[in-house]
């Protein structure tokens, strides 16, 4: 295999395999049709345009397929884009698997299953503790399996487990700081506040947003989970009306797609890790294939911002 699509320059020829994401047909100002593919490997995952794509070129180039691909590393709209010249589907004897070109978490499932049982040990709040128990058991394969988005961040296999367990230890470090926080209800609202995505996301490997997804949304789809498990469980409290809010508040403001802003100081910390995190892993992303002295790509959720990279090292 390459180096990695992730790590191809503006005007370099790329000629290796890639998996297709997401295939789009299209059609450009000029009138001519092209197909808009999202292609990955492990490194990362770069937009290609298929420009003349015939009807036939429809049904090869799929989302989920293997394909081997060749072309030149182009930019537009300050984003590396690769122009198709060849393309074809991958063969058996080519010896190539879709696993090998899924991301992945930089760490093991084992040790973000350990981390998650360890902080659900730490809560003493019973009604709390039982709910994020029910979502564990309930989700256990899919929460260590499926991506935390389709795109920008965490967006790799276990990237869900990912996000939760980072998110988890800033908490306990902030509540470390501030002793009055509500430790159970930040770990509850952290673990749980992202789950509807499981149902909101078609699979892990190349998700799509499912019907479901699209109307409801992950948000949603978790607040009425809640209310679920808590009648199931015949819990009754407080607790469970503050964990729905940290969940409909966690995206900060109506125009990110909160229903509600915080009105709960757990409510307020669990949005500012969120972004914390998610903001930190998009930077770190582009950051690792940036060459030092260079500025990277905009990175369009951090206001189209691009980001310079130092000379000096980090011992």
């Amino acid at each position: 295999m390459s180096k990695g699509i992730a790590h191809y320059q503006v005007g370099e020829t790329f000629d290796d395999f890639l998996l297709i994401t997401s295939a789009n047909k299209s059609i450009a100002s000029n009138g001519k049709p092209f197909l808009a593919l999202l292609l990955r490997d492990r490194t990362g995952e770069i937009d290609a345009r298929l420009w003349g794509a015939k009807k036939e070129d429809e049904t090869l180039f799929k989302k989920g397929v293997l394909v081997k691909v060749s072309g030149e590393i182009s930019q537009f709209r300050n984003k590396p884009q690769l122009k198709i010249q060849h393309i074809r589907q991958a063969l058996e004897e080519d010896g190539r698997e879709v696993k090998q070109f899924v991301e992945e978490a930089p760490v093991s499932v084992e040790w973000l299953e350990d981390q998650i049982k360890e902080f659900m040990f730490e809560m003493t709040n019973a009604n709390l503790q039982r709910l994020t128990r029910y979502f564990v058991k309930e989700y256990n394969e899919e929460l260590f399996t499926y991506p935390a988005a389709t795109r920008n961040h965490h967006n790799y296999v276990s990237g869900l487990a990912h996000h939760v367990v980072t998110m988890l230890r800033l908490a306990r470090e902030i509540g470390g700081i501030y002793p009055e926080v509500n430790k159970d209800l930040l770990y509850a609202g952290i673990i749980v506040h992202d789950l509807g995505k499981i149902r909101e996301l078609s699979d892990p490997d190349s998700p799509e947003y499912t019907i479901e997804g699209r109307l409801l949304g992950h948000i949603s789809i978790m607040v009425e989970e809640i209310q679920h498990a808590a009648s199931e469980l015949h819990i009754e409290g407080e607790e469970v009306m503050a964990l729905k809010h940290l969940v409909l508040s966690h995206h900060g403001k109506g125009e990110w797609g909160s229903p509600k802003p915080p009105y709960i100081r757990e409510a307020e910390i669990l949005h500012q890790i969120d972004m914390l995190d998610s903001r930190i892993q998009m930077m770190n992303t582009s950051l690792q294939k940036t060459k030092p002295g260079s500025f990277t790509e905009r990175i369009y959720p951090l206001e189209q911002r691009s980001f310079y990279k130092p000379l000096f090292e980090m011992e």
